[in-house]
């Protein structure tokens, strides 16, 4: 694209040169005033066919038809170079597109992210850095543009109506796991969730909500877990107040990077049922350094701080807290997959 720019300048001040070599021609070659000789040269470039100013003697005939010749070829480079511009750039986007669209057609238990608001940004950025293959659906060209133009984000991008179902089975839908309906009102957002439900019954979809009433309507809809960012925030902000020390530490824990603290694992990824043993027997604390601090049941059921005898299950899932080398080491030791 520079190469483009760079020529496009060049013809700019060509054109540029050559109106004002014409200015200055005729006034000094025909003693026109400014405006004629402006005027002449306008109409001799242009071609237009306008009457003469004054009628021409010889000196300004020859200078007029190389004015001419000069003119229509720098009109022609600066044409040829517009047009060569604007195709190569419609072939770059066509050939993005379609890798793109060749991507997603590969993904499989991705995420899609509908919605490139406040919520939206935040949730990609998470999933980035989580590593997790996701497709973002978004309407305006220019939340799209910003957030396109951030070289670390190595996105895919599809611009649609999030509540169209062609945009979302263009987003691959059926072979997604998640989907976050991010949407920056309930209506589009309660929309979004019915449209998804129905194109995949299977999928977990976790939606944004602004007012209490529209939580029920979001689940009776199909949505997996409604989430209110606002009540989240005011919460997090009392906390804040009565527990700081203890909010600031489960913050440094949520964050995901080079000292991630906390980490699920899920036991359905453990190649062999065999090793499956209670917690107890696995010892990650002296085997590892990893403390166990909670357990998921397949059926569901949160348990906090589980006993030691609890005989882990196929499909459960154990929350484990420590440092990262401590869970990559757990993870090797049990042929844990990474998860898709």
């Amino acid at each position: 694209m520079n190469f483009f720019k760079s020529r496009f300048n060049i013809s700019i001040v060509l054109l540029l040169f050559i109106l004002l070599v014409g200015v200055i021609g005729y006034r000094l070659i025909a003693d026109f005033s400014w405006v004629d000789s402006l005027y002449m040269t306008v109409i001799t470039i242009s071609t237009v066919g306008f009457r003469e100013v004054n009628p021409l003697d010889d000196q300004t005939k020859i200078f007029t038809i190389f004015l001419i010749i000069t003119s229509i070829v720098i009109i022609a480079f600066f044409a040829r170079t517009v047009v060569e511009y604007l195709l190569s750039r419609n072939s770059i986007e066509a050939l993005k597109l379609r890798a793109m669209k060749k991507k997603i057609e590969k993904m499989n238990g991705h995420v899609i992210v509908c919605g490139l608001g406040r919520n939206g940004s935040q949730a990609a950025e998470r999933l980035i850095t989580y590593k997790r293959e996701f497709v973002v659906i978004e309407n305006n060209q220019e939340k799209i543009d910003k957030y396109s133009s951030l070289d670390v984000h190595d996105v895919n991008v599809i611009k649609g109506d999030a509540g169209d179902d062609k945009t979302l089975m263009e987003a691959g839908i059926k072979k997604a796991k998640y989907l976050i309906a991010a949407l920056p009102d309930d209506a589009s957002n309660l929309f979004l969730v019915l449209s998804a439900r129905q194109l995949n019954p299977d999928l977990f979809i976790i939606a944004r909500a602004e007012q209490y009433a529209t939580c029920s309507k979001l689940e009776l809809a199909g949505a997996s877990k409604v989430i209110m960012p606002s009540r989240i925030g005011g919460d997090q902000m009392a906390s804040l107040v009565v527990t700081p020390d203890l909010i600031t530490f489960m913050d440094k824990l949520a964050t995901q990077g080079e000292h991630m603290n906390l980490e699920e694992l899920d036991l359905s990824y453990i190649e062999s049922i065999d090793d499956l043993k209670t917690l107890r027997e696995l010892d990650l604390r002296r085997k590892f350094g990893c403390s166990v601090i909670g357990y998921v049941t397949p059926n569901g059921e949160y348990m906090i701080n589980p006993d030691a005898d609890l005989k882990l299950e196929y499909k459960g899932k154990i929350i484990v807290l420590g440092r990262a080398e401590q869970i990559e080491s757990l993870n090797k030791k049990f042929n844990i997959k990474p998860k898709v």
